[in-house]
């Protein structure tokens, strides 16, 4: 294997995205030839080179600097997909020990009260490893993983895709959260009432609506938000009402602006899962899986 892919019987070395993916980067030449420690004439080159293989113009130059045309930025996607997998099979097939970029993907509760502890424990172990962390929704989360933008994402309740595998990864409490006037508030409190939440996809979104629906309640307006720490703001000036794990209510500045309370005679429990595809069975997975013996509440 010679690192490149053929395209229209000539060949695209991996050297080439890397190239065109600092330069896009950079916002321009001069800035990226310094980052590569490559002469400026030397990257502009290679940049026209690239543009004439593929028959289009990649990027919009200005006096400022250079802007990615809708090409440039097709084509940035998949340099920024391959140098990833690129790195993976190298990590996967040379060195025993896990090396390479790990992308994963968290909801945004799991990142903030689980993963730290969780990451620093994988860094120390696999110095090699180089963690990206994005967070989204559950739905947005599996998604990424099924395509292969993520190798893997801690999304909430059970995941049962073909191609896609899952482990339990951490125990969470669901709890219903008001203004602190509501005391004990059943469904039917909640009637008419806003229910702030993140967007379409959020598991416990979507629990929120099962346990309503349960109890003859339809489905309430939603306010959404991108943060729990804009959701609960919310919450304590009476916008509406919200559902988290209590993890996240204990880790927070603001729960005392608030009032938590159980979604039933007993705790209402949902597993975060640790979601893949099936296939990958690469040392960073691994290594990542196995610091999750079991479910830690």
């Amino acid at each position: 294997m010679n690192g490149s892919i053929s395209i229209r019987e000539r060949s695209l070395e991996l050297s080439d995205l890397a190239l065109f993916k600092t330069v896009a980067e950079a916002g321009g030449v001069t800035r990226a030839a310094h980052r590569l420690h490559r002469v400026q004439s030397n990257v502009t080159a290679r940049v026209k080179r690239l543009e004439s293989h593929l028959g289009v113009e990649l990027f919009v130059r200005a006096r400022r600097g250079m802007s990615l045309t809708p090409e440039g930025r097709r084509l940035l996607d998949y340099a920024e997909r391959l140098l990833s997998l690129a790195d993976e099979a190298q990590a996967d097939v040379g060195d025993r020990s896990p090396r390479g970029r790990l992308r994963i993907g968290a909801m945004e509760s799991t990142a903030a009260v689980h993963l730290p502890r969780l990451l620093s424990t994988l860094h120390a172990r696999h110095p090699g490893l180089e963690v990206q962390l994005v967070t989204a929704t559950s739905g947005v989360l599996v998604a990424q993983v099924r395509a292969g933008e993520l190798s893997a994402a801690f999304v909430g309740g059970d995941v049962s895709e073909p191609g896609l595998a899952a482990d339990p990864a951490f125990v969470e409490e669901l709890v219903l959260i008001t203004h602190p006037a509501l005391h004990r508030p059943t469904a039917d409190d909640l009637r008419g009432r806003t229910l702030v939440s993140f967007g379409a996809g959020c598991t416990y979104r979507a629990c929120v609506h099962t346990w309503l629906a349960g109890r003859g309640v339809r489905p309430p307006r939603v306010f959404e938000v991108a943060s729990y720490h804009t959701m609960l703001a919310c919450v304590a000036a009476n916008v509406g009402y919200a559902v988290a794990p209590r993890s996240v209510l204990l880790a927070s500045s603001a729960r005392r602006a608030v009032r938590a309370h159980r979604l039933g005679p007993r705790p209402w429990k949902i597993t975060t899962h640790l979601v893949r595809r099936a296939a990958d069975r690469s040392r960073a997975v691994e290594a990542l899986r196995a610091l999750l013996a079991k479910p830690r509440a």
